[in-house]
């Protein structure tokens, strides 16, 4: 009996939230992966696997576009210097949290508005 590692890619999508065709795409760009095959070539995601695509999902729900998450995902595969990997993320985390001010600036007039005018 032959024991296959790991999901297909159909699970995979369903794990993470992502289409098939997007788990293809990050591949591609070199965000994930390489993914395993099995015997017959078909995909099979390890459990690190989905982990990391959870992470590229947060980043690029976070703002970063794909340049970013292709220069993040070489940081971390390279032997190198942790420094530069730490000034990247937080390069990053400096503008989420100035646009997290600028929405919660937004949110406010928003709040006093509907305020206003459903005082009326």
């Amino acid at each position: 009996m032959t024991v296959t590692q790991g999901i297909s890619m159909g699970e995979a999508a369903t794990a993470t939230g992502l289409s098939e065709d997007t788990l293809r795409y990050y591949e591609r760009e070199g965000l994930v992966g390489p993914i395993d095959r099995d015997a017959s070539g078909h995909w099979r995601y390890a459990d690190n696997d989905v982990a990391w695509i959870g992470v590229v999902t947060c980043l690029r729900d976070a703002g970063l576009g794909i340049a970013d998450l292709r220069r993040f995902t070489r940081l971390l595969r390279a032997d190198g210097e942790a420094g530069e990997r730490t000034e990247f993320l937080m390069g990053r985390r400096d503008e989420l949290v100035r646009q997290a001010g600028a929405l919660a600036a937004a949110v406010k007039v928003l709040d006093d508005k509907i305020a206003y005018y459903g005082s009326r």
